[in-house]
């Protein structure tokens, strides 16, 4: 959005009354106008662009779960701080400008974001918060490598990917929810779990791969998600 146009689109916002609002960056001449406009219209969260652990305490104390979007390579040193701050209820990665800050060259494997992007998930995991949000997929129409894309954030922890279109949606949600093939693997874990534990044993063989409670965790949070998802 032009400088000479942020104004005009906090009008726009103002009238729409978004869910989540993405909020101008900590530091430049909106910042303070947005968080006025975010204290009015009380969303649902807020994107904060250019995280850094001064920008989540620019916020306050107080005010929408907040989103926050690493995308500079001091975010991505201080993800933890980030991410254990009070109000942030998840990070999402921005491969875009972290990569013009640092050069990286955008691959077909993904492999020039692979350390932030595993970064990001650990940090996540260790400030007790949901796992992050994967980068966009810049190809509105390229389908086939955004589900590829999907697949590998959601191999490596994330949980969630920004989307810059709505005919992205479909696929995102698709591979971010759990098949029944593995919805029906979970059911048969928890059950057998169930049963072997009862007669004392913590570790057992099912159809020849050892189940201990890590694999019981995982079945029961691949439950958990399905059953979140279906009451919304």
């Amino acid at each position: 959005m032009p400088p000479a146009k942020k104004g005009e689109a906090r009008e726009v916002v103002a009238r729409v009354r978004p869910p989540v609002i993405r909020v101008n960056g900590f530091g430049t001449a909106w910042f303070a106008d947005d968080l006025a406009l975010v204290d009015e219209l009380a969303p649902d969260a807020i994107i904060l662009p250019k995280a850094s652990p001064d920008a989540v305490a620019a916020l306050g104390e107080t005010g929408p779960p907040v989103i926050a979007l690493v995308e500079s390579a001091a975010g991505i040193r201080a993800a933890y701080e980030i991410a254990a701050a009070a109000r942030v209820e998840a990070l999402q990665l921005g491969a875009v400008d972290l990569g013009a800050e640092i050069g990286l060259e955008p691959r077909a494997d993904g492999l020039e974001i692979l350390y932030a992007r595993s970064k990001l998930v650990l940090d996540s995991a260790a400030a007790g918060i949901r796992a992050p949000f994967d980068v966009v997929h810049l190809d509105v129409r390229d389908e086939e490598g955004l589900e590829a894309e999907c697949r590998l954030a959601r191999s490596l922890g994330f949980r969630g990917k920004a989307c810059i279109h709505p005919a992205q949606l479909a696929i995102v949600h698709r591979v971010f929810t759990p098949s029944e093939e593995e919805l029906a693997w979970a059911r048969k874990i928890m059950d057998a779990y169930e049963r072997e534990t009862s007669e004392g044993r913590g570790v057992f063989a099912l159809d020849g791969a050892m189940v201990d409670r890590p694999v019981f965790e995982r079945a029961r949070r691949v439950l958990a998600k399905s059953a979140k998802e279906g009451a919304q």
